[in-house]
């Protein structure tokens, strides 16, 4: 890795401690409003009411089952959070897990990095499950879709008129090697300190790549709603590109330079317990079929993230 990436693993390291810094005072201050709470005297009630107490009836404490033994924590974008179901959701509802999310359908991997207050999300959650007798088996991170995806996407392409039709090597090198890397490196390196700093020992990252999106102009729920779209065929539209065979390989080699920098990131000191999934060809992209996986042009349908949960089920501990 370049001095940079020393750079954004010292950053990293500065942010944690700011936020463990700021967290410290939260806690003594939370555990001052817990005690409080406990006193007899702390809720005054009217005189007569009798205060009304909840029931949980048999039937749905048998319904809703046991808690699970098995905790994670995530942080993320909108395969982490998106309307109807997501990673996180099959992850809950299919294989069992307890999850604590701060994830935020639209944030960039540079704002996980380099917003505090996001940090400091994390670190609650962290808390959450601590308080709760459990340690979480593991983080799960997705991000840096929202970096290049959407308005940005555009300044990746060379015109399709060009000599050097495609990818621009040059400015995908910079974002994707160069801007996306580094900021893995901060938020990998801040959730590392945090998690050395509560628990004594470094907690499994787990991160993914994305599989082989479809740019075929399809928004969320046609192009309206909190996740609008479409993200890809805009950009090759911008720039001259009709023929959605090359629309889709092009795609197709952005996210295997996504999956190659993610692959190197356990080989940074320090960040040797991050695990990268690889869900490419998890979801078809054949024109027949694609549909049934593909919801919009970057994000699964309920089968697509059934396959993707199942897959970071198999690279969890």
């Amino acid at each position: 890795m370049t001095e940079r990436a020393d750079e954004a693993r010292e950053e990293g390291r500065r942010l944690a401690e700011r936020v463990m810094e700021d967290r410290r005072r939260r806690r003594a201050v939370r555990r001052a409003a817990v005690e409080r709470q406990a006193a007899p005297e702390r809720r005054p009630r009217a005189r007569g009411v009798a205060p009304a107490e909840p029931v949980v009836s048999a039937e749905l404490r048998a319904e809703l089952g046991p808690p699970s033994s098995r905790v994670l924590i995530a942080e993320g974008d909108s395969w982490f959070d998106y309307p109807f179901t997501d990673v996180l959701n099959e992850l809950e509802d299919h294989h069992g897990y307890d999850i604590e999310s701060v994830s935020h359908k639209g944030d960039t991997i540079e704002e996980m990095a380099y917003s505090g207050g996001q940090l400091a999300d994390l670190v609650r959650a962290i808390e959450k499950v601590i308080r709760n007798g459990k340690i979480p088996e593991a983080i799960l991170l997705s991000g840096g879709g929202n970096d290049v995806a959407g308005d940005e996407f555009a300044v990746l392409l060379n015109h399709s008129s060009s000599p050097n039709r495609g990818l621009n090597d040059q400015v995908v090198a910079g974002i994707v090697d160069d801007r996306i890397l580094h900021a893995y490196v901060t938020v990998l390196t801040s959730v590392s300190q945090v998690c050395q700093d509560n628990l004594g020992i470094p907690i499994p990252i787990l991160l993914h790549g994305y599989d082989y999106a479809v740019p075929d102009g399809r928004g969320f729920w046609g192009g309206w709603g909190p996740i609008p779209g479409p993200w890809l065929e805009p950009g090759f539209r911008e720039k001259g590109y009709q023929d959605f065979a090359e629309s889709k390989e092009i795609v197709k080699s952005l996210i295997d330079r996504f999956n190659t920098m993610l692959e190197g990131l356990p080989a940074v000191p320090g960040l040797e317990h991050v695990r990268h999934v690889d869900l490419r060809d998890t979801l078809s992209r054949d024109d027949a079929d694609y549909q049934d996986w593909w919801n919009d042009e970057l994000h699964p349908t309920e089968r697509g993230f059934e396959a993707v949960a199942a897959k970071f089920v198999a690279a969890l501990p």
